[in-house]
């Protein structure tokens, strides 16, 4: 499983989860929050050339499928939580963080719905414009008051417009997801409906045999 780059991209995706909250809790600042920021990085990059290069060199596989999306979602749901913790997002800024958060475990419980009855949820382009929004926004918080001014915004200011932005479109693209996971739940629940209703033209096992036809009319039905 591990022996294939796009696979272990993947995975280093998963394991540098932990250095950057270990960074941004432990290390002191600007030291912890930059390296936070440079370890965040690497694992948005990874996420970029780990599909590709699956792609591009035909080594798809199921356990980058089932490790890809998880690896997205920690990474994500964590992120969010230490900057919680480190109160770079704080007050109302929690609600954005908790809508994305929400959706993210909404998404998760169609795909596996989904997953069981073979239907697949491709990703919209709004959701990919959602996701670069997002993880731009999560890596100007991490930097936070550490980094430069951008004219009248400072760094952290950049980080909470571009979280409530991906929050804006977390609710539009979620909603999508949800009317079409709906969707199918209702043909699959019509469906197995119908196949559990008898049917209406079929004889039951105790209603008598039709009487044979006789070889007369046979052969007068086949001239």
């Amino acid at each position: 499983m591990l022996t294939k780059l796009p696979n272990i991209l993947t995975f280093s995706r998963v394991v540098a989860i932990p250095v950057v909250i270990c960074l941004l809790l432990f290390v002191d600042d600007p030291l912890g929050s930059w390296a936070a920021f440079a370890a965040y990085t690497y694992a948005c990059i990874t996420d970029f050339f780990d599909g590709y290069l699956a792609r591009a060199w035909h080594q798809q596989s199921a356990f980058g499928r089932f490790l890809d999306p998880i690896a997205d979602k920690l990474l994500v749901a964590a992120v969010l939580l230490v900057l919680v913790g480190v109160d770079r997002v704080s007050g109302l800024t929690v609600l954005p963080a908790a809508v994305i958060l929400c959706r993210e475990i909404l998404v998760s419980g169609l795909r596996e719905f989904l997953a069981e009855v073979r239907v697949g949820m491709p990703v919209s382009q709004l959701a990919k414009w959602k996701t670069t929004i997002q993880m731009l926004a999560l890596g100007f918080l991490l930097v936070g008051p550490n980094g430069p001014d951008f004219g009248p915004l400072s760094t952290s200011e950049i980080g909470i417009y571009g979280l409530w932005g991906a929050a804006v479109l977390t609710l539009v693209t979620g909603f999508d997801y949800l009317l079409a996971g709906l969707r199918h739940i209702a043909e699959t629940d019509g469906a197995a409906a119908e196949q559990s209703e008898p049917a209406k033209d079929d004889p039951s096992p105790s209603s008598p045999s039709a009487p044979a036809q006789p070889k007369g009319s046979l052969e007068t039905s086949a001239r």
